[in-house]
């Protein structure tokens, strides 16, 4: 096996100084378009990899960034919603050549070890979601001093000016209930996620939009999982038997509220029509009938965060960029 080929025999073959050869292989500026044509090529015939150690010190960066999600690990790994963010995350980071280092809290305990990473210079920057509204993660972050995406509006701290990626939850909400009042639903539910999450607030808010006298009972609280939703529904039509629609505040839930639904012999949506929310084909492929549902771009979120974080790497010292709302449509099924 023959040895590995060095910086000084890409400078050689390219007809550049060591110098040169370095800032083109590492990500420097400075260097003329014809001279970084004949590195690259040079790179290309010789096989060179790049060591890691030297482009840090070129660059300044690390290549690598934090995602870094406030759910325990059997949350991340049962719920699809967490897969298709991080999916998103992962390919628009190897678009921009770096790694993805995951980081999940599984309580109180893990926020000074992640704040001690953080701080450690192990990552360029973080890209934190499902921020709970107590969490001290947002200003441990902060104190960090690392560039920092959220996914999600948060409320945990408004001094704290960081961009985020959302969704229009509180539109997408109303879009879902306006839907089933054109039904001509009259006695409409709401199945909440956790009331410490911007996003479930922000779908009882929409839901409120438009049902303002809407009876208390008729909102019940869910947990964002599929037994949550199953609970919930079941909690619903004790209280209130005459139930004949109900929003979902997601697709995970929807899904145990239409088997809690299903068990007790009511049917769907003759007797009452559920809406859900995210449109997560792994999930609506499993709902019986197919869950009419809210899209939200779970995917291209995670990219955008992404992209967001990577114009605050590129431009040091500027401001942080917008906030990005992205919008939500109904889709419509069997279910409503």
């Amino acid at each position: 096996m023959g040895s590995r080929p060095t910086l000084e025999a890409v400078a050689a073959r390219a007809g550049v100084s060591r110098a040169t050869a370095s800032r083109v292989v590492n990500g420097g500026a400075g260097v003329r378009a014809p001279l970084v044509d004949k590195v690259r090529q040079a790179v290309e015939e010789l096989g060179y990899v790049p060591n890691h150690a030297a482009r840090t010190l070129v660059t300044r960066r690390n290549g690598a960034v934090a995602v870094i999600i406030a759910e325990p690990e059997f949350r991340i790994f049962s719920d699809p919603f967490f897969e298709q963010q991080v999916r998103g995350i992962s390919r628009e980071l190897t678009a921009h050549d770096a790694q993805l280092v995951l980081l999940w809290v599984e309580g109180r305990g893990d926020h000074e070890r992640i704040a001690r990473y953080l701080g450690g210079g192990h990552v360029d920057g973080a890209l934190a979601f499902s921020v709970h509204n107590d969490d001290e993660l947002p200003a441990l972050i902060d104190k960090s001093r690392i560039p920092t995406v959220f996914g999600g509006r948060s409320v945990v701290d408004r001094s704290l000016a960081v961009p985020y990626v959302d969704c229009d939850n509180r539109g997408g909400a109303r879009q879902a209930v306006q839907h089933l009042v054109s039904l001509g639903r009259r006695t409409i539910a709401h199945i909440a996620g956790p009331a410490d999450l911007t996003a479930a607030l922000d779908r009882v808010a929409g839901y409120h939009d438009v049902l303002v006298d809407a009876d208390p009972a008729l909102v019940c609280q869910g947990d964002f999982t599929e037994k949550g939703g199953a609970l919930a529904m079941a909690e619903l039509l004790e209280r209130r038997p005459d139930v004949d629609g109900v929003f979902v505040a997601s697709d995970l839930m929807a899904l145990g509220a239409l088997r809690a639904l299903r068990e007790r012999g009511v049917r769907v949506p003759d007797d009452v029509a559920v809406v859900g929310f995210d449109d997560m084909a792994s999930v609506v492929e499993l709902t019986d009938p197919a869950l009419t549902t809210v899209r939200q771009d779970i995917e291209g979120m995670g990219r955008l965060m992404v992209k967001l974080l990577m114009r605050m790497l590129d431009e040091t010292g500027s401001p942080a960029p917008d906030c990005v709302i992205t919008p939500t449509s109904l889709v419509r099924r069997a279910s409503a």
